[in-house]
């Protein structure tokens, strides 16, 4: 989940000044492991005073915003400091109130500053009362500290299919994108991990003189979330991880699992799309419609699509592949495409060149424009040292994953910049606990599917999971009545469900399966 940014975060507060006002530390790791010698560094961390502000003049007065200091190395606390932006909405009822509820939107590399007053999180008011509702930028991400690799936007483009032709240029892509975040900063960047953002939201915690900390985080954020878990079992009170990731897969197994979880929505979309031949013409059985779809795919890469003014290539219709979760939004689009196929002109010699990604624009003032790519490199690259090194390596798992998963394999596997990154501050953290958690997922999900969330189900013992049945799409909560209903109860109470739970479509969606 990407929130947009509000324009003017400029009030984000002056840096919080040191105050002797006691409250409770953070550790470096698990809490039971730290001595009181090791932790006396970190006061000055926790012990500051935020100087709230509002945060602009469009947003409500009582959404305030601060900027702490927390250390860029923590196992050099004394050493250089970075600024983390964050935000507060206070709980509604100060009789019911239990405590904060950090919010994440997921990325990595995505802002969250904004989050306690975005309209897409309408929080029920059992919730409101109960929580002040707390926003972060994580470190390296738009106000806190941001950084840049000075990236163009082709070089912020990852989504690159696997063909032998243009593999050279495909490493030398990831080599450069490497090698520009390492000359510009890459004494900042292998201390934006995950592990550290955990250590700030403890920080945070301290700050804030809570004991506990409650959390919903979407996506990415369900692994940091995790990750809290793992490391402050102690601290941790009511977490809701919606749309999760599986922990034993990052992070390269999280591209992949994307790859793998295409296919069956793939088979799920014809079989809905054959069903429905008189109104998209893409065929009368899931053999046909699967047949239209490869044939369009083989056609534009004779001869690009002209879509909307833009040649769209094979390639770049397999890079839609999570289109594929939503079966009627699909159909109309394959079926639009196969028009416009037939509506193009032959292209002119050559290969039209790929298309950038899409870039989240930002509307932040001082924030590079290449900041989600340079932050979301940093962690996917520095949280695990467990991505391959060898160029050819990354040659053989495209043309295998292409073969296993013909939609969008290639892409998964191929060559990324952590081949080439510098290795993180520490090794990435194991999940296995049986820390209270809700653990929500739709079925259909692309980027993080049903399986990432099972996995994540298995890694936190003490977690219950509820999965929308024929829910289509990334992130739960909003969506889904039944869902959001256990997630209040467990928010308010702290009564997880007896067991886990399926919840049923909305039956005004039921009718597109």
């Amino acid at each position: 989940m990407r929130n947009g940014r509000i324009a003017s975060l400029l009030a984000v507060g002056a840096v919080a000044t040191f105050v002797s006002t006691p409250a409770p530390a953070p550790a470096m790791a698990a809490a039971s492991s730290q001595s009181a010698a090791a932790k006396a560094p970190l006061l000055p961390y926790t012990q500051q005073k935020p100087q709230w502000q509002r945060c602009d003049a469009e947003s409500p007065a009582a959404y305030q915003c601060t900027t702490l200091k927390v250390p860029l190395d923590y196992s050099d606390p004394g050493g250089r400091k970075i600024g983390l932006a964050i935000s507060r909405l206070k709980a509604s009822s100060a009789k019911e109130r239990r405590g904060v509820l950090l919010l994440n939107p997921g990325g990595p590399g995505g802002p969250g500053l904004d989050m306690p007053v975005t309209p897409e999180l309408d929080f029920p008011e059992e919730v409101k009362s109960h929580y002040d509702l707390i926003g972060f930028d994580p470190r390296g991400v738009g106000q806190s500290s941001p950084v840049s690799c000075g990236l163009t936007a082709d070089e912020q483009n990852f989504e690159r299919p696997y063909r032998a032709e243009t593999f050279a240029k495909d490493v030398e892509w990831a080599r450069t994108v490497a090698d520009k975040c390492q000359a510009k900063a890459g004494d900042t960047l292998r201390h934006l991990t995950t592990r550290n953002t955990a250590r700030d939201m403890d920080v945070i915690r301290a700050v804030l003189g809570e004991k506990k900390i409650s959390y919903l985080g979407f996506s990415y954020g369900t692994y940091l979330g995790a990750v809290y878990t793992q490391m402050f079992p102690r601290r941790t009170d009511r977490f809701v991880l919606d749309s999760a990731t599986d922990p034993a897969r990052v992070w390269q197994g999280m591209f992949q699992a994307m790859a793998e979880g295409t296919e069956p929505a793939f088979a799920r979309w014809s079989e809905w799309t054959a069903r429905r031949h008189a109104t998209y013409g893409l065929g009368s059985t899931p053999a046909e419609v699967r047949k239209s779809f490869w044939d369009l795919v083989a056609q534009a890469d004779r001869n690009p699509i002209d879509a909307d003014g833009k040649l769209l290539t094979g390639d770049g219709i397999r890079a839609g592949h999570a289109a594929f979760f939503h079966v009627q939004e699909a159909a109309e689009w394959v079926a639009w495409l196969k028009k416009a196929a037939e509506d193009t002109k032959p292209a002119p010699s050559g290969t039209p060149e790929r298309a950038p990604s899409p870039v989240t624009p930002t509307l932040a003032r001082d924030v590079p424009s290449d900041n989600d790519a340079a932050s979301a490199w940093a962690v996917l690259c520095a949280d695990t040292r467990t991505w391959p090194r060898d160029p050819e390596q990354y040659r053989r798992d495209a043309i295998r994953d292409k073969a296993r998963y013909p939609l969008y394999g290639d892409f998964a596997s191929n060559i990324k910049p952590c081949a080439f990154w510098k290795q993180g501050s520490e090794p990435a953290t194991t999940v296995n606990n049986k820390v209270s958690a809700l653990i929500l997922q739709n079925e259909w999900d692309p980027a993080t599917p049903l399986a990432g969330g099972q996995g994540m189900h298995r890694a936190l013992r003490g977690s219950r999971m509820v999965t929308v049945a024929g829910g289509e799409g990334h992130v739960v909560y909003g969506s889904n009545s039944c869902a959001d209903k256990s997630s209040t109860v467990y928010l308010t109470t702290g009564r997880l469900p007896a067991k886990d739970l399926t919840c049923q479509t909305p039956a005004g969606q039921q009718d597109k399966f």
